[in-house]
C-alpha cells in the first residue's frame, strides 16, 4: 500500500509551469499524461492483487467457500417436528417443476450443501448418517466441472443428506431435514440420489420421503413412478464389482446363469423346472449355508461352491428377475463380468434408459414368457452374442464402472435436457469408439435423419452392362446421392474395368462377390458410409431424379421404415388356408420390394447376422424372396408397415426382355407365396401390416406453376 500511495502522490502533487518553449511544454504534457496512466494502472493492479489474496484465489489458492468433505467440519442442525413438509409431486415435468431460469450459464452448475448433522429436537435421533458410497458421490460432483461454490449461480442443488438406502434412515426426519435446507423452496432444482427405495412390506419403487418437486436419481423406478424427462434412472451400486473379466462367448460353458438370491418364489419354481430340463445349459445357483454373499451353491451339482460374482463369467447370458425391489445390484455385477443381462421384469426402468440403447446389450423377456426363455436365448446367433457382449463391456466401462462414473453420467443426462443443443446424439451415447463403422438401431435415431449425409446406392447386377451404365448415369445426377456401390454377382465373368464405367462426379466402387446370392445386396459392406441405403436392381432405369430425391426425403422422416417404389400385398386364401402373394394393383400394401427401396443400414446388419431361423439360407438356396425376408425382418422389429412413395405402380423396362428377368419364371409367384407361409411360421406370427398409405410431394397433383413445386418430374399412374 505504501507503493500505491507514493505513485498516487506523484500524480496528484502540484506542478509548476516553467517558461520553456512550446515544444518542450508539449513534450512535458505527453510525458506527464503517460506517467499518469501507468501510475493508475499500477494502482489498480496492486488493489486487485490484494483483494485476490483476501479472497483466496491468488496463485491458485483454493476458494474459501469451497466445500470441505470432512466430518469434523459438519454442523449440527436441530430439526423441529412442525417443519413444513410436502409429499412428492408425482406429476412433475421438466416444464413446471424445474426453474430453468436459474440455469443461465453454458454448462450445468451444481451447488453442494455443507455437511450437516440433522438431529431431532425431541429424541436426539440423527436423521441420516453419511455412507462411504454417498461420500464418493459428493466427492465426484465436488471435483467435477459441474461444481460451483456459489449458490447464486447454481442451476441445481445437491443436499449432503444421504438418502441412498431407505433401510437406514427415518423417512419422517429425512423429510424434515430436506424442508429445513436454506434453498429448498419446495424442492425446485434439487436432486436426490436414492438406490434402494421403499421399505417392508410395500417396498415402493420410489423414495418414501416428502421430496416435493425434487428430481430423483433413483435406482428402482417402474413405469408408474418414473417421471419421464424429469427423473433419472440410475443403477443400484454393488461394492462387489471390480475389474472386468472378458471371457470370449465361445469359452462360456452355460447359455444362462441364474445367481440372483431374491427372485420371487413363483419365478424361482419356473427356473428350477428349466434347470432340470436344460441341466447342461442353465446353471441355477442359490445361497450357501453358513457362507456370506460372496459365494453361491449349485442346486444340481451337489451344492458345488462357487465364487460370486466371478461365476457369472461362465455364462453367455445372466438372469435379472423380479424381487421385492425392482432395482438390484445384480445388473451391475452381471455387466462387470461381461455377461449379457436377461431382464425379466415387465415394468422396470433400466438405468439411463433415456440415452442408452439397451437392445444392443441385453435381452428383455416378459414375465409370463419365462418358461420359454431358453428357446429364445438359443435362437440368438453366436455372432449376435459376441456383438452384444462387446457392447456390455463398453457400456460398463463407460457408464457403470464406479460411483464417480455413475454420478457424472446421471448429471450429463440431466444436462442434455437443460441444454439440448449441446447434448450428445444417440449414436454418441451408444457407439463403441473403437468401431467407427458401427451401425445403430434407427428406432433410436433423431426424429429427422441428417440431410447432408445423403445415401449410398447399392446396385445388384450380374451381366447387364448396358442397363447398369445407364442406371449409374441417372443416379449420378440425384442431389442427395453420396456414392454408388456396384455388387457384381457374376463369378464366371469379371466386371468391366473401372475406366469403362461412365464418368460421374460421385464416388463409384465395385465389389465382386464370391457366390451368386441375392442376399449379397444386403451385406453391410465397409464401403457404405451413410445411414441410408438405396438398394436398386440394374434394370430399374425408369425412376426420375425427383422421385429418387423425394424418396430419400421421406426416408429421412421415417428412418426405421422401408421406403420404396414398387409395392405388394399379402392376402389370406380361405380355400387353401395359406398366405398368398399378390402383385395386382390394390389400394392396400404390406411390402415394398427392395429392388428400388431405401432402408437404414442397420437392417442390412440385422439381415446378415441376426435373421431368425434358416430364412437367409433358404433365400440364397432358392434365389428368391430376399425382399420379402427384409420386409418381415423390419416389420417384426418395428411393428411398422413400409412406405410407398409416388403413384407409380408398375415398373416397365422397354430395353429389357422378359427372358432376362427372374420374375418371368412361372414358378416365381408360387415360390413367393410359399415364402410368406414359411416365414410366418418361423416368426410364429404374421408381422406384415397392411395399410392404405402413400407418400406424395406437396402440390405435385395441384394445378400450380412448376416453379412453385419442389418436385415436378414425378411419375403418374
Amino acid at each position: 500500500m505504501n507503493k500505491l500511495k507514493y505513485l498516487l502522490s506523484l500524480v496528484t502533487q502540484p506542478r509548476t509551469i516553467s517558461s520553456s518553449s512550446p515544444k518542450e511544454q508539449l513534450l512535458n504534457c505527453l510525458t506527464y499524461g503517460l506517467f499518469t496512466i501507468v501510475a493508475l494502472c499500477a494502482g489498480f493492479l496492486l488493489w486487485d492483487l490484494s483483494s485476490s489474496q483476501r479472497d483466496g484465489f491468488f496463485y491458485g489458492k483454493k476458494d474459501s467457500h469451497t466445500l470441505v468433505l470432512d466430518l469434523s467440519h459438519s454442523q449440527e442442525v436441530i430439526l423441529h417436528s412442525d417443519a413444513d413438509q410436502r409429499k412428492r409431486n408425482g406429476n412433475c415435468t421438466f416444464w413446471d417443476c424445474l426453474n430453468i431460469y436459474k440455469c443461465e450459464h453454458d454448462r450445468l452448475k451444481v451447488y453442494i450443501y455443507p455437511l450437516q448433522e440433522f438431529v431431532d429436537d425431541k429424541t436426539d435421533k440423527v436423521a441420516t448418517t453419511l455412507s462411504s458410497e454417498y461420500f464418493q458421490i459428493l466427492e465426484a460432483v465436488l471435483k467435477s466441472r459441474y461444481y460451483t461454490s456459489n449458490p447464486n449461480e447454481a442451476c441445481l442443488f445437491l443436499p449432503s443428506l444421504d438418502l441412498l438406502s431407505q433401510n437406514v434412515f427415518d423417512k419422517h426426519l429425512a423429510g424434515a431435514a430436506l424442508a429445513s435446507l436454506d434453498f429448498w423452496e419446495r424442492g425446485d432444482n434439487h436432486i436426490i440420489f436414492n438406490m434402494l427405495p421403499g421399505s417392508a412390506p410395500a417396498y415402493n419403487s420410489v423414495l418414501d420421503v416428502n421430496t416435493d418437486n425434487a428430481i430423483i436419481f433413483g435406482g428402482g423406478f417402474d413405469t408408474w413412478t418414473y417421471r419421464p424427462g424429469f427423473d433419472v434412472a440410475i443403477p443400484v451400486w454393488s461394492p462387489r464389482v471390480g475389474h472386468q473379466h472378458p471371457h470370449a462367448a465361445a469359452q462360456r460353458k452355460f447359455v444362462l446363469v441364474v445367481a440372483q438370491l431374491n427372485v420371487l418364489p413363483r419365478f424361482l419354481r419356473t427356473l428350477r423346472d428349466l434347470s432340470s430340463a436344460h441341466a447342461e445349459q442353465l446353471l441355477l445357483l442359490g445361497p450357501c449355508n453358513g457362507m456370506d454373499l460372496s459365494t453361491r451353491c449349485s442346486f444340481s451339482q451337489h451344492h458345488k461352491l462357487m465364487e460370486y460374482p466371478r461365476l457369472l463369467s461362465h455364462g453367455k447370458f445372466c438372469f435379472v428377475g423380479r424381487s421385492l425391489r425392482l432395482g438390484q445390484p445384480d445388473l451391475v455385477e452381471i455387466m462387470s463380468e461381461s455377461c449379457i443381462p436377461v431382464i425379466a421384469i415387465d415394468n422396470y426402468v433400466l438405468p439411463f434408459e433415456d440415452v442408452i440403447d439397451w437392445s444392443l446389450a441385453s435381452v428383455r423377456i416378459r414375465e409370463f414368457e419365462l418358461h420359454s426363455i431358453m428357446q429364445k436365448l438359443k435362437a440368438i446367433s453366436n455372432v449376435k452374442i459376441v456383438e452384444m457382449q462387446k457392447q456390455v463391456q463398453w457400456l460398463y466401462s463407460k457408464y457403470f464402472k464406479d460411483l464417480k462414473t455413475v454420478t457424472l453420467t446421471a448429471l450429463e443426462v440431466l444436462e442434455s435436457r437443460i441444454f439440448p443443443l449441446r447434448a450428445r446424439s444417440s449414436r454418441q451415447w451408444n457407439a463403441i469408439a473403437t468401431n467407427p463403422r458401427a451401425t445403430f438401431n434407427p428406432l433410436f435415431l433423431p426424429s429427422l435423419a441428417p440431410k447432408s449425409q445423403g445415401f449410398t446406392a447399392v446396385i445388384l447386377t450380374y451381366d447387364r452392362v448396358e442397363s447398369l451404365f445407364l442406371l449409374i448415369q441417372k443416379l449420378a445426377v440425384v442431389p442427395s446421392l453420396q456414392s454408388i456401390l456396384v455388387i457384381w454377382n457374376n463369378q464366371k465373368k469379371s466386371p468391366p474395368h473401372l475406366s469403362t464405367f461412365p464418368s460421374i462426379s460421385k464416388p463409384l466402387k465395385i465389389r465382386q462377390t464370391k457366390e451368386n446370392k441375392l442376399s449379397n445386396r444386403f451385406y453391410p459392406y465397409p464401403e457404405i458410409e451413410t445411414e441410408a441405403i438405396l438398394t436398386i436392381d440394374d434394370d430399374i432405369i425408369m425412376l426420375t431424379t425427383d422421385e429418387l430425391d423425394f424418396g430419400y426425403e421421406v426416408w429421412r422422416e421415417f428412418p426405421d421404415h422401408i421406403v420404396g417404389f414398387p409395392s405388394r400385398i399379402h392376402v389370406w386364401d380361405n380355400v387353401t388356408m395359406r398366405w398368398h402373394y399378390e402383385s395386382e394393383w390394390t389400394n392396400q400394401i404390406s411390402m415394398v420390394l427392395t429392388g428400388a427401396a431405401f432402408h437404414h443400414k442397420y437392417w442390412s446388419h440385422m439381415y446378415t447376422y441376426a435373421m431368425p431361423g434358416d430364412i437367409k439360407d433358404w433365400v440364397d438356396e432358392h434365389m428368391n424372396c430376399e425382399d420379402i425376408a427384409m420386409n418381415f425382418l423390419v416389420a417384426n422389429i418395428t411393428n411398422n408397415p413400409p412406405i410407398k412413395v409416388t403413384p407409380r405402380k408398375k415398373f416397365k423396362c422397354p430395353e429389357c426382355t422378359n427372358t432376362e428377368m427372374l420374375s418371368a419364371d412361372l414358378n416365381h409367384m408360387r415360390e413367393r407365396s410359399a415364402c410368406i407361409d414359411r416365414f410366418s411360421k418361423i416368426y410364429g406370427r404374421m408381422p406384415l401390416r397392411t395399410v392404405e398409405f402413400r407418400a406424395d410431394p406437396v402440390l405435385f397433383r395441384d394445378n400450380f406453376p412448376d416453379k412453385l413445386k419442389r418436385y415436378n418430374d414425378i411419375g403418374s399412374l
